[in-house]
């Protein structure tokens, strides 16, 4: 397991101080899966899509949780693919907190437990159902801080985005990795779709925008126009 953690600093006008936004990034279970927790200078923090798998996990994620005396208020699945809902359970039961998904995602989160089965993996912990479901076109809030929701298909059937425009980064699940793009062979994917969601959904937010994936490593948007063969002419 990994942890990296980002500073994105603003500015605000309010005590003419600086409110800085921070990505703290996990790299969890057989998948390789990123784990994301952003907070900010209230001590509110949204845990994106755990994938905690081992108990060992488990404490790591909540252990930098405790020692940056955050609280969590938040739980949310980018996208339902099992590599980034096992720590659901585990997360919602600590931290008192509701699942919130795009509606959309509901069939894949339903069938985590058979798919699991398919690649030979034990009986994951179930999640919890879905408390609030997330709506492209309308805002996350928390603390300082808000992320527009963006509506980015095509790896899953409904996978959302979470941008922060004042800190200039862009939460994306599996939907942009660095010269790659999510897979979209599984059920529910669609490349056509997927490309589309880069083309209208993520290109116009602008070339320095950084993109936390759900797998491997930071880039940015600029980087992924110039260098991601899968990108080539769109």
């Amino acid at each position: 397991m990994t942890i990296k953690v980002y500073f994105c600093e603003t500015f605000a006008d309010k005590f003419n101080g600086k409110i800085m936004t921070l990505v703290a990034k996990f790299t969890f279970n057989p998948f390789q899966e990123n784990t994301y927790v952003v907070y900010d200078d209230s001590g509110e923090c949204v845990i994106f899509d755990p994938g905690c798998y081992t108990q060992e996990e488990k404490e790591q994620l909540s252990t930098f949780i405790t020692a940056n005396k955050l609280t969590p208020v938040r739980l949310i699945n980018t996208h339902c693919h099992l590599d980034h809902v096992f720590g659901n359970k585990y997360v919602a039961e600590k931290y008192k907190l509701g699942l919130e998904i795009h509606e959309g995602e509901l069939p894949v989160l339903e069938a985590v437990p058979q798919i699991c089965a398919l690649y030979g993996l034990p009986k994951p912990e179930p999640s919890p159902a879905p408390s609030n479901f997330l709506k492209e076109g309308t805002k996350l809030t928390f603390g300082n801080t808000e992320m527009d929701i963006l509506f980015t298909p095509g790896h899953s059937p409904a996978s959302i985005s979470f941008f922060c425009s004042d800190s200039n980064f862009v939460i994306a699940g599996d939907v942009l990795f660095r010269q790659s793009i999510g897979r979209t062979d599984l059920p529910g994917g669609d490349f056509k779709t997927l490309i589309q969601s880069i083309k209208t959904q993520l290109f116009p937010l602008g070339d320095e925008v950084r993109v936390y994936s759900g797998h491997g490593e930071e880039t940015t948007i600029g980087f992924e126009k110039a260098n991601n063969s899968f990108l080539n002419g769109i």
